[in-house]
């Protein structure tokens, strides 16, 4: 198997395994530069996993601070209980976001390797 010809950006050469008869491997192949910036684009729009993590840490501390109010009798029950219900609505679709992102990092993640099957298909033959 033929190894890629690309300098990596540390000066050494590339130790991936080179694609289609080109040669370059997956991740310095040209034709397959749009596809590794849609999936940086999405890495960047994430924002990490600590993102939703930090929003429910905060959702939490306010539930904790209103609990601890309602038992004081500084808030209402009645209020009490419809911030905690539109807060907990915050929690579920703060949960259904990042799980709409996981998905579509995910389909990202198979079009690429379907694109690398595909190619190793052009190159070896059919898979068996």
């Amino acid at each position: 198997m033929a190894k890629c010809t690309a300098i990596t950006q540390g000066g050494s050469r590339c130790k991936g395994i080179a694609i289609d008869g080109s040669p370059y491997c997956y991740a310095h192949h040209p034709d397959h530069a749009d596809a590794r910036r849609r999936a940086a684009r999405l890495g960047g729009k994430r924002g990490g996993r600590g993102r939703p993590q930090a929003d429910l840490a905060d959702v939490k501390h306010r539930l904790h601070d209103l609990a601890e109010d309602v038992l004081e009798g500084a808030v209402d029950r009645g209020d009490a209980a419809v911030v905690g219900q539109l807060l907990n609505t915050y929690i579920r679709a703060t949960s259904v976001e990042l799980k709409a992102r996981e998905q579509l990092e995910l389909i990202e993640r198979l079009e690429m390797l379907e694109e690398a099957a595909e190619a190793r298909r052009g190159r070896f033959g059919q898979l068996r």
